[in-house]
């Protein structure tokens, strides 16, 4: 038997969630606080889920709620929306859509996929950086449409979450014009100099890790981080050797600010498009999961 959902009940949850207690709801939608937290319960046992935890008097939303929230913001949205564009008083506001990228992400790939976007329709685009867990959470509670990575989820965490490659790229080791001299007997003369590689956040690290036992090369990290930017700042700035995909550092290499010292054979960077799976689907995410590719 399917189950409607009251959109009163729906409008009030909303409201208490916004305003953060049945108080300052009940006060705004000019109702009694006995009345608004029936309604509120009797919203909770139809749907069967908990929304808000009750903590010292506050209430929290539990991670439902909050999605739960984020829809009832887009379904009232759309609500007035289509009540002003019925009444020729407003043209239809853009699709909103949000990316998610690791800060690993060369900005020239994210810069491509929001091109693709637009091409797809007209958007307002968000776009978020950060970690592979923090992004992964982000996209699981449909704040993030849309993920572009080169470290896929695993396990738990990979539930309900579907992907597509859209990139395999060598990968080499690139530094200022003063480690000219390491392209000579290459790769072991890469053993023991100073190497700016990315945190265990990334798959490259864990290939590169492999590359170097396979080439019995002692590697000699100075430094770690995921920003791509930074990692070639510190590089052209001659404080170590970073491993890059070619394209991220082209424009660098053109300018003499980087050489390459040499391809890392067998070792690749893979990007990878991951969105989760949602009853409302944002149409702009889905079309980009088809059909973006580098």
């Amino acid at each position: 038997m399917t189950k409607w959902i009251n959109y009163h009940h729906l409008f009030y949850f909303k409201t208490i969630a916004e305003e953060g207690s049945v108080s300052k709801a009940a006060e705004k939608l000019r109702l009694g606080q006995p009345t608004l937290s029936a309604q509120l319960k009797q919203f909770e046992d139809t749907i069967g889920v908990k929304l808000f935890d009750r903590q010292h008097k506050k209430l929290i939303l539990t991670e439902q709620g909050q999605v739960a929230l984020d829809y009832a913001k887009n379904i009232f949205k759309m609500g007035s929306e289509m009540f002003e564009v019925l009444h020729d008083r407003i043209v239809p506001q853009k699709i909103s859509l949000q990316i998610g990228a690791l800060d690993s992400v060369a900005k020239q790939i994210v810069v491509q996929l929001a091109k693709h976007a637009y091409k797809t329709a007209d958007c307002l685009i968000t776009l978020v950086e950060g970690k592979s867990d923090e992004l992964i959470r982000e996209l699981v509670a449909h704040r993030v449409d849309i993920l572009v990575t080169n470290f896929l989820p695993s396990g738990v965490d990979a539930k309900g979450l579907s992907y597509r490659l859209v990139s395999k790229n060598n990968v080499g080791l690139y530094g200022a014009p003063a480690f000219r001299n390491l392209r000579k007997n290459f790769p072991q003369s890469i053993s023991g100099q100073p190497l700016i590689l990315p945190t265990y956040d990334s798959k490259l690290r864990f290939d590169l890790d492999h590359w170097a036992k396979s080439q019995e090369i002692t590697l000699n990290t100075v430094a770690e981080g995921q920003d791509i930017a930074v990692k070639k700042l510190m590089a052209v700035d001659g404080l170590g050797i970073i491993p890059a995909a070619n394209y991220s550092v082209n424009r660098q290499v053109l300018m003499g600010e980087l050489i390459e010292i040499g391809q890392l054979r067998g070792v690749h960077e893979e990007l990878y498009l991951v969105s989760a799976s949602r009853k409302l689907e944002n149409p702009i995410a889905s079309k980009i999961m088809k059909s973006f590719h580098i």
